[in-house]
């Protein structure tokens, strides 16, 4: 079993994994971003700084993903991560243009077809005022000046994206704004149940109040 997880910047998708963690018996994967040397300046200025950024983002989501992921399957054991490598080529097609996301698109499709698929997404979603919320909770330094356009922008590509199909992976989807998974069980148990029913795994409920 690989399970990715996937959404917003804010939608708790890392809170989500290591949640879950335990019930699957799994191993996680969790995305390294605080090693990005330009992420910082990006968010100061992401015209000047969104192609490095971008590109240290895809090499480095692609050697972690390479290295990890097929050794643990292998071995048999299940995954949870907390981003696909698909997800990259989201933020560069609002980071990037011209060339500089022809070049892009170039080097992920190369990189991708050595990345193993997930056999199952789940979509976090919430609306872009609960999403600026949380990301004024969680108080991360190069957070704090994060425009609403830039994360609203960001919620309808990735509302766009899992609207169509997903090269044949399910997509379980979950609306978080109601949802406090960390101070209710119950909703963590939805989510878990939804995720047992779509790849039958037992034991599950057959009827979940989150259905789509």
């Amino acid at each position: 079993m690989y399970v990715a997880i996937e959404g917003v910047i804010g939608v708790g998708k890392t809170t989500l994994a290591r949640l879950l963690q335990p019930a699957f018996e799994s191993e996680i994967l969790l995305e390294i971003f605080e090693e990005n040397p330009f992420l910082s300046d990006f968010y100061d200025d992401r015209e000047r700084y969104a192609f490095q950024t971008q590109i240290f983002f895809l090499l480095s989501r692609y050697h972690q993903q390479r290295r990890t992921v097929p050794d643990l399957l292998a071995a048999g054991k299940s995954l949870l991560s907390d981003y696909t490598f698909a997800k990259d080529a989201l933020f560069a097609r609002i980071n990037l243009k011209g060339d500089e996301l022809e070049m892009y698109f170039k080097v992920h499709e190369a990189l991708g077809e050595k990345i193993p698929k997930p056999d199952l997404l789940v979509y976090l979603r919430a609306n872009t005022d609960i999403l600026m919320q949380r990301i004024a909770l969680r108080d991360r330094l190069y957070e704090r000046n994060m425009e609403r356009d830039y994360i609203d922008r960001l919620n309808q590509t990735y509302e766009d994206f899992f609207s169509r199909p997903s090269n044949g992976i399910p997509v379980v989807i979950i609306d978080t704004d109601s949802l406090n998974i960390i101070q209710n069980p119950e909703h963590l148990k939805l989510i878990e149940n939804r995720i047992r029913a779509t790849l039958n795994l037992s034991p599950f409920q057959p009827s979940l109040p989150l259905e789509k």
